[in-house]
């Protein structure tokens, strides 16, 4: 029971401010409830679209082909596409970190992840449209051109700092791991390399995260290939 509260702490803080409304301040127990539920509707509506779309950039387009266009060596080029891909989304901010995150793990620097999130939030086209329309074209463009210096400022700031999350660092200390955002626990790896693959709180896990896959046979490694490539949801990485 303790562990099930401490794992949804902040939700029943939430059920407690809220039900400490309903008795002392009821209209605004009712608006804050309605605000709620607007924003948990929306994001019904919005988020499976955005999963969908982190796995399809995950599974379809080769961690190559990021870290070329969007990697720490991608330059000018990177950060313009950045830019560009930031600039045309639609939808959100809290749509955006999913992409991101997918982007980072799968290559793009710390720098262009921050372009991305920044032109995402400030600078979307149809905001831009609206902003000239109530503005004038003049004010935007200033806006615009300003907010862009200063989103590069901040990217190559970040960079500089070479700011990683956490999957990042294990994805450089770890030759196989299974990605838990992805995995659906169907057991697939586990009964296909029981020695190798383990599962816990209904999620797959390598049993032995520092095996390095030089030590590993050939037969093994092959038969690892295999599982990885039967997993439905990609969630097992293999770096080597």
């Amino acid at each position: 029971m303790n562990a099930i509260l401490k794992k949804n702490k902040l939700f029943m803080i939430i059920i407690i401010i809220y039900t400490a409304l309903m008795v002392f301040k009821n209209d605004m127990a009712f608006t804050a409830l309605g605000n709620s539920m607007y924003y948990l509707i929306e994001m019904a509506q919005i988020l499976p679209v955005i999963f969908m779309l982190t796995v399809a950039i995950d599974v379809l387009i080769p961690k190559e082909w990021i870290v070329k266009r969007l990697g720490r060596k991608s330059g000018l080029a990177g950060a313009a596409l950045a830019l560009a891909f930031g600039s045309l989304s639609a939808g959100p901010i809290y749509a955006a970190f999913p992409i991101a995150k997918t982007l980072h793990k799968k290559g793009a620097s710390v720098g262009n992840v921050v372009i991305i999130l920044s032109a995402w939030a400030v600078i979307k086209v149809p905001m831009l449209a609206n902003e000239a329309k109530f503005l004038g074209p003049d004010f935007m463009a200033v806006r615009w051109l300003l907010t862009v210096l200063f989103i590069f400022a901040i990217a190559l700031i970040m960079e500089k700092l070479h700011i990683h999350v956490e999957h990042e660092v294990e994805l450089i200390k770890e030759d196989v791991i299974v990605k838990k955002d992805y995995c659906i626990g169907c057991t697939a790896c586990v009964k296909g390399m029981p020695e190798f693959f383990g599962m816990k709180d209904g999620k797959a896990y390598v049993i032995q995260p520092d095996t390095k896959l030089a030590l590993i046979d050939e037969y093994k490694k092959e038969k690892l290939y295999k599982v990885a490539g039967k997993c439905p949801p990609r969630a097992i990485e293999i770096n080597g």
